[in-house]
């Protein structure tokens, strides 16, 4: 087991996972206590309902390490991982959904295969031949349609771009968020396809991931929004060169 000598800050998303946050922290510290010598956790309470951040606060007085930030009115998940970036300071970077559904001991593997390979972003990936995945046909066959488009538009070497556990060096988001647009679904494929621009290596590790809840059914309209923002990123990558420029953070 590889023992990272710097820090690492991971950025937990949530919108109302008070139900599963304090357990996925606990679980996150279990693992982080392993990987690295330092790190930090930041949760970003997206807007929540429910008991998401009285949750988070009882973790933080419980356990070590764990900042929590608010990001008020609920903006989506790519929004709040652009928020949290604001409040880290580890040499690397890695986001983890709050559900479990990709268990936080994965983050291991995902640093492992960032030594190894000399890469500057690993993306967990379930198109990955050793990944276990869990999946409900549908979303399984929505999945394949996605790649082939994601792969036909833009060349990206990976074949998943959505699962929700990645790995970056901090260089690469330092200059990968501000040119930044979607703020919800298609946000990790903005992200992936800025850093290949920019010629960072990305590589995919394997995950094992079980859904824990129903997610079988894609609503109509998330499923549209996802196209409209895929289509939207082309036309800015080959169309207006948006990305081409340089931006600052707002």
């Amino acid at each position: 087991m590889k023992t990272y000598q710097g820090k690492i800050s991971v950025i937990v998303p949530a919108y109302n996972e008070g139900s599963h946050i304090y357990d996925s922290l606990s679980e996150t510290i279990e693992t982080l206590d392993k990987l690295a010598r330092d790190y930090e956790i930041v949760v970003v309470d997206d807007g929540s309902t429910d008991n998401t951040h009285a949750e988070a606060a009882r973790a933080s007085v419980n356990l070590d390490h764990i900042k929590i930030v608010r990001h008020e009115p609920n903006h989506g998940k790519g929004e709040a991982l652009r928020y949290g970036f604001r409040f880290v300071s580890g040499d690397l970077v890695a986001f983890l959904d709050a559900d479990l559904d990709l268990h936080p001991h994965q983050l291991q593997t995902l640093y492992e295969y960032l030594q190894d390979n000399d890469a500057d972003v690993v993306i967990g990936s379930k198109r990955h031949p050793r990944s276990i995945v869990d999946y409900p046909p549908n979303r399984r066959l929505m999945s394949n349609i996605y790649y082939i488009l994601v792969k036909t538009l833009f060349g990206l070497p990976v074949r998943d771009t959505q699962t929700g556990i990645k790995m970056f060096k901090i260089e690469v988001l330092k200059r990968v968020f501000p040119r930044i647009v979607v703020k919800r679904y298609a946000f990790d494929l903005e992200m992936l396809v800025n850093a290949h621009r920019l010629g960072y290596k990305i590589i995919e590790a394997p995950i094992t991931l079980d859904f824990r809840r129903d997610f079988g059914r894609i609503k109509y309209r998330d499923a549209r929004d996802i196209w409209i923002d895929t289509m939207a990123i082309f036309y800015r990558t080959y169309i207006l060169r948006y990305y081409d420029k340089e931006h600052k953070e707002e």
